[in-house]
């Protein structure tokens, strides 16, 4: 079964045609997509009518599924996780921020795929933007700043107790399954500028929200570096915005760009079901 594939026109994203994924794909063309994966960032499967089972083994094609400490799974599966919202919620977007999923954890994981089941006729885009890209054209002054320093990550501003999620009153009415922990108040470290493990190629891995400080910085030096990085790499230049129709499989590279969702939708539900793919470990 052959496939073809059309790029979007903008600094990231790929739509995939010819492929049913309800069905066993061969080896070459997992292969082949990994290679067009990684050199689109984000790809776009358009008219599948996947289940929960389609989508886990699609999934499993790029590695093992991930762990997603602070959202609870839907009924009966342990590795699909409901992106949901419904019509009268009042709890902000899920999401709305600038991010890398789960940049925080010690081996951040490699992907995500997303499904969408119900999609309103209005908002609700994705935004991805490409970070090899915004190092690549970042001011030779601004990269000077960045060069060899480390990052340090943690959840807490969103899912410890103390966190944006943490406020009982503010997320009584959402559908999303949110878990809130002190495990969230843990730290790690990854270099600001990082090479892709796969590609070898460098980008800028994470952002101003998971990051919350710079190793050997003070907060305010910190924080002024990290906003005047979180100026450029979100520029529009290096931005793809995605609009989802339903019965669309849509996976992007947690290790080269960063992903924000987008509201607009108030008075509709939105349904998709989404899995997180491990990064490969090789000893």
């Amino acid at each position: 079964m052959t496939f073809s594939v059309t790029q979007s026109g903008a600094p990231c994203g790929a739509i995939v045609e010819g492929l049913d994924l309800t069905k066993q794909l061969e080896c070459s063309q997992v292969a082949a997509l990994r290679q067009e994966w990684l050199r689109s960032h984000v790809l776009i499967f358009p008219d599948q009518a996947l289940s929960d089972d389609d989508l886990e083994r699609y999934s499993l094609y790029f590695g093992h599924f991930g762990y997603d400490p602070f959202i609870a799974p839907v009924d009966g599966r342990d590795h699909v996780i409901a992106v949901e919202r419904k019509a009268e919620e009042q709890a902000p977007v899920f999401a709305e921020v600038w991010h890398s999923d789960w940049s925080f954890q010690e081996v951040p994981p490699a992907g995500t795929c997303l499904y969408s089941i119900k999609i309103p006729p209005l908002g609700g885009d994705t935004e991805y933007i490409n970070q090899h890209k915004a190092l690549a054209e970042m001011p030779a002054e601004l990269r000077r700043k960045i060069e060899g320093k480390t990052a340090i990550h943690s959840a807490r501003a969103g899912y410890s107790p103390d966190g944006y999620f943490g406020d009982e009153e503010q997320e009584a009415d959402r559908s999303m399954r949110i878990i809130v922990s002190e495990e969230a108040n843990d730290t790690r470290r990854h270099p600001i500028i990082r090479r892709h493990p796969e590609t070898g190629v460098e980008g800028l891995f994470g952002c101003f929200g998971y990051i919350i400080g710079i190793e050997g910085m003070s907060d305010n030096e910190s924080r002024d570096l990290l906003m005047e990085v979180y100026n450029w790499q979100t520029r529009d230049e290096f931005v793809y915005r995605h609009q989802w129709q339903e019965n669309m499989l849509v996976m992007w590279d947690n290790r080269s760009v960063l992903h924000k969702a987008n509201g607009g939708y108030d008075g509709y539900d939105r349904l998709l079901h989404r899995t997180t793919i491990a990064e490969q470990i090789v000893a």
